[in-house]
C-alpha cells in the first residue's frame, strides 16, 4: 500500500451544489429531512481516504455487496455526486459520520480522495447525527432502524415525541418500530434477513407467548403466509385464548359468588349455611341444626309457624 500522505485536506473549488440538488444521492439520502438544530458544517474539502477512520455509530450491520459494486461502477463513470461527512478527531485523522457506502465505493475503484463535508461535534451530537441521518436513509431494514431508535432513546436521552419530530415519524411509528425488539431472536433475524416482511412481524408480535409466535412465525415461512393470512391466524388464536380464559374464569366467578351467598345466609341465619350447585347451576341450600330450640330460631328467622 503506497504510503498516504498527512496533507490538510484539499479546498473543493470546482464542485458547486446545483448539481447535487438536481440529482439523487447515490446512498438515497432523504432530502426531504430537517436539518439537526446541532449541524456545524464547514466548506467542502477533498480528504484521503486512508485518513477517514469508520463510524462506531453505524446502524447499518450489514452491506449489499452487488449494490456496493453498482455504486462503486457509478462513481468510476460520475464521481462523487454528495460528498460524505465526517468530524475532526486529530492531525490528520477524521471520523465518518455518514457515507459509508461511498467511501467504500470509492475505495473499491481506486480514488485515493473523497469530497467531504467536516461537521463539529462531541460525542453524542455524532451518535445523533450518525443514527438519525442513517435512519432518514431508504435501505436500512427494520431492525436496524429499530436498534437506532432505541439507542437514540437510550444514549442520547430522547423522547418517543422527541425523536418522532427529529426523523419525521408520528410516535406511534416509533413505537411500531421499537415493539420488534420483543420478538424472539430468530424472528428478528429473519425480519432482518426480509424472511418476512414488517407486517407479518407487527401481526404476530400481537401475541404475547414467545412460543406461540414462534409456532406462528415457522407456520408463515413454511406455508408462504401473506401478512393477511397470518393477522388472521393471531386473530382467530387470540380468540380461542379468550374463550378458554371465559370459561376458565366463569367457574370462579361463580364459586366465588356462591361464597359470599353462603357467608350472607350463614349471618342472617346465625347458623352454618351450606350452599352446592353443579354445571347446570342446579343445586341445595342446607341449614343444619342440633336441636329444637335452634330449629325454632330459624323458623322464626323465616317467620314460619307450623
Amino acid at each position: 500500500m503506497e504510503n498516504v500522505e498527512k496533507a490538510a485536506p484539499k479546498k473543493m473549488t470546482g464542485l458547486g451544489r446545483g448539481l447535487g440538488a438536481l440529482l439523487q444521492d447515490s446512498d438515497n439520502v432523504n432530502r426531504n429531512a430537517r436539518p439537526l438544530p446541532h449541524e456545524s458544517v464547514s466548506m467542502m474539502n477533498e480528504i484521503h481516504v486512508e485518513q477517514i477512520d469508520t463510524n462506531p455509530y453505524q446502524p447499518r450491520t450489514r452491506f449489499d455487496e452487488d449494490a456496493l459494486n453498482e455504486l462503486a461502477e457509478s462513481i468510476r463513470i460520475q464521481g462523487i455526486i454528495q460528498p460524505i461527512t465526517v468530524r475532526q478527531i486529530g492531525k490528520d485523522r477524521y471520523q465518518l459520520i455518514s457515507g459509508e457506502r461511498r467511501l467504500q465505493a470509492s475505495k473499491i475503484v481506486g480514488l485515493t480522495h473523497i469530497p467531504t463535508y467536516i461537521r463539529t461535534a462531541n460525542d453524542q451530537q455524532m451518535l445523533e447525527m450518525a443514527l438519525i441521518e442513517n435512519i432518514q436513509r431508504e435501505n436500512l431494514n427494520a431492525i436496524e432502524i429499530a436498534l437506532s431508535y432505541q439507542r437514540l432513546i437510550a444514549d442520547c436521552g430522547l423522547k418517543q415525541e422527541e425523536l418522532g419530530e427529529r426523523v419525521g415519524k408520528n410516535r406511534t411509528t416509533v413505537n411500531n418500530y421499537i415493539r420488534l425488539l420483543k420478538l424472539p431472536p430468530m424472528i428478528q433475524a429473519s425480519l432482518r434477513d426480509d424472511q418476512i416482511t414488517m407486517g407479518h412481524a407487527r401481526a404476530i408480535i400481537n401475541i404475547e407467548n414467545p412460543e406461540i409466535q414462534l409456532k406462528i412465525f415457522r407456520k408463515t415461512i413454511e406455508e408462504a403466509w401473506s401478512v393477511r393470512k397470518v393477522e388472521e391466524a393471531v386473530q382467530a388464536l387470540k380468540m380461542t385464548v379468550e374463550d378458554v380464559n371465559t370459561k376458565e374464569r366463569r367457574p370462579n366467578v361463580i364459586k366465588q359468588e356462591m361464597r359470599s351467598l353462603q357467608f350472607k345466609l350463614s349471618s342472617y341465619f346465625g347458623a352454618k349455611v351450606s350452599i352446592k350447585t353443579d354445571e347446570k347451576q342446579k343445586g341445595e341450600i342446607k341449614i343444619p341444626f342440633t336441636s329444637q330450640d335452634e330449629l325454632d330460631r330459624i323458623l322464626q328467622v323465616l317467620k314460619f309457624e307450623s
